[in-house]
């Protein structure tokens, strides 16, 4: 379930970043003669608050039964400094911390003996570090990033190298990034499992799960309407993939913890376009293809259409579709086949379908928001999901960027 609010999450917040300018609307080039200070400067500070909340009663923790009810309060900062080296390249610092507290009614089934059992609820905390190199004149940049990321149960620490290429009309670019997240996580195991070894692990242990990823993109300004971005995003993971406190029911009527392949290779492939119809409304579309080697493949399509009411106020509602054919590992409550190498009672990996609609309000005053000229930008974003495995849920988001 952490993972399905996380995905969630993630979409939702991306679209608080999809505000680029039409093409006729680009900046000027960079007055390269001019003085360009070597001082540490402060450009921006962005305050990003979203509360999520879900129900639902196919529980991953009790064998595909059972309250999914949980709520995520979460949290994140980031602050971005730069300056010039002596060679005239812009660097960009970007400090980023987030903080998530969240409960999980579910999860106090795995020892249900207990008042609070661990991970009911839990914060996570994950920093981060970034630095770009910019070249103003050609727009080629590359970069680095580092982060840490900590819960009660799981650790992580990652690393990324970016690197962007633009053509010398500026209107093709190319950006790859490739990051490595090294993770452990404490093995936790159902409170009537705990005496035993299952599947190698006994309660306590420490397993390694490690991701490997790279993205591929390429964007092309078609006509000073039209946009468009190809991108391909391969990824590999290796450990314990499997959540071993969650429960999976036999046909037999025995029961075991979770148990999945030790390896996961996915291949995202996504196309987006960017239609500028006039100065107040853009088409923003998206489409992704998904596949892995667990048999996995799923369709996802988005369309969001930002209105320009004056040039500082704009509402953006947004649809999202998706169609997933799910692991062939995957069977309901009590009906794993006994001799089964694998299996998992998580609906996340089962057939499913979802719909995500919702809308952002954006303004952006000359004056500032409330008449505060260093709070430049405010937006409230709002989305509903529901899910034909019976799930649905909703996410309140607040953006603030100082200046």
């Amino acid at each position: 379930m952490k993972k399905l609010y996380i995905n969630i999450a993630v979409f939702y917040l991306s679209l608080l970043s999809l505000h680029a300018q039409p093409a006729e609307e680009r900046s000027p080039e960079p007055d390269t003669t001019t003085y360009k200070s070597r001082k540490l400067n402060l450009e921006e500070v962005n305050f990003v608050s979203s509360y999520y909340h879900q129900n639902g009663n196919h529980s991953a923790v009790t064998g595909g039964i059972g309250t999914e009810r949980l709520s995520d309060f979460a949290n994140t900062i980031d602050i971005q400094l730069s300056n010039f080296s002596k060679q005239g390249r812009k660097n960009t610092y970007l400090f980023e911390l987030g903080v998530d507290h969240y409960t999980s009614a579910s999860s106090d089934k795995i020892d249900p003996s207990t008042i609070s059992s661990a991970s009911m609820q839990d914060i996570r905390i994950y920093p981060s570090l970034s630095w770009t190199s910019l070249n103003e004149q050609t727009g080629n940049s590359f970069g680095f990033t580092g982060s840490f990321s900590s819960e009660y149960d799981y650790q992580s620490v990652g690393a990324a190298f970016n690197i962007t290429r633009l053509s010398k009309d500026k209107n093709t670019q190319f950006d790859f990034k490739a990051q490595i997240f090294l993770d452990r996580w404490n093995v936790i195991l159902p409170v009537e499992l705990r005496d035993e070894v299952v599947k190698g692990y006994r309660q306590g242990d420490s397993a390694p799960r490690n991701s490997f990823s790279a993205s591929f993109s390429l964007s092309q300004v078609i006509s000073k309407r039209l946009q468009a971005l190809l991108a391909i995003e391969p990824s590999y993971q290796h450990g314990l993939l499997a959540t071993r406190y969650q429960r999976n029911y036999f046909t037999d009527g025995s029961v075991q913890v979770e148990d999945l392949p030790s390896a996961r290779y996915k291949l995202p492939l996504a196309l987006r376009l960017n239609y500028f119809l006039s100065d107040h409304y853009i088409i923003r579309t998206y489409y992704r293809y998904y596949l892995d080697n667990w048999g996995l493949r799923a369709h996802t399509a988005e369309i969001e259409v930002p209105v320009k009411f004056t040039s500082f106020v704009s509402v953006s509602p947004f649809y999202r579709f998706n169609t997933q054919r799910g692991t062939k590992y995957f069977a309901p409550y009590g009906q794993h086949s006994p001799g089964a190498d694998h299996f998992t009672s998580d609906y996340d990996l089962s057939d499913l379908h979802s719909n995500f609609i919702g809308a952002g309000f954006r303004i952006t005053p000359p004056k500032g928001v409330l008449g505060w000229q260093r709070l430049n930008m405010l937006e409230i974003r709002y989305g509903h999901y529901v899910r034909s495995t019976d799930l649905n849920s909703n996410i309140f988001t607040l953006n603030l960027r100082f200046k």
